[in-house]
């Protein structure tokens, strides 16, 4: 038999209906999808963070070297381990004779990853601040560290399990050698261990 033609469309309309229902039987999802995760504290090791900061400093000159690189200490990163939250380096144009400083921070507060500051006059013949080639920086934080609690990091630590560790790598142009300075900062004592930063050897206590 056949159904007429307006029927049809009523039974259309109907199942439409139906099908819409249906949908709605699920709760809303709410608005831009899937709820956000909170921000957590990014800690990181030197290189890390002076690899994340060179695209930046060489869109600041084509020619910018790293003339050192150090921790900044945080209320959430104590530098056990060789990582911190936030690094703050120089780099310099020999080209322009200018420096300046950038920062990377991994701190969940932090209004942005990369910054930097103000451009500075730079010396290339001060060889208390000469750049260094990025090929020779082979060993990290991480490894810093432990070099140095096998140099008295590590007794300290024991004696007081809450000092600060902090890490600066420069170049010292009199023995041609690129160093990490990894300094224990305790509540009566303080130890500044030197390590190689091309070898990983120890070279002196401070």
């Amino acid at each position: 038999m056949m159904i007429p033609r307006k029927s049809s469309m009523v039974l259309l309309l109907a199942a439409s209906l139906l099908a819409l229902w249906g949908c709605n039987d699920n709760p809303p999802t709410p608005t831009g999808g899937s709820v956000s995760q909170p921000k957590t504290d990014e800690l990181e090791t030197g290189r890390f963070a002076l690899q994340k900061m060179i695209p930046s400093a060489h869109m600041w000159s084509s020619d910018a070297a790293p003339v050192q690189i150090r921790s900044v200490a945080t209320g959430e990163g104590n530098g056990h381990e060789g990582k911190a939250g936030t690094w703050r380096a120089v780099f310099a144009s020999r080209g322009r004779q200018k420096s300046e400083p950038f920062i990377w921070s991994g701190m969940a507060d932090a209004p942005q990853k990369l910054d930097h500051g103000v451009e500075d006059a730079f010396n290339p013949s001060n060889r208390s601040t000469q750049p260094w080639d990025l090929n020779f920086l082979k060993v990290d934080t991480d490894e810093a560290f432990n070099v140095a609690q096998q140099h008295g990091g590590k007794q300290l630590l024991e004696k007081d399990p809450k000092a600060q560790v902090s890490y600066l790598l420069d170049f010292d142009a009199l023995s041609n050698q690129l160093r990490w300075h990894v300094t224990y900062s305790a509540s009566a004592e303080r130890l500044t261990v030197l390590v190689d930063a091309s070898s990983g050897k120890f070279l002196r206590k401070e």
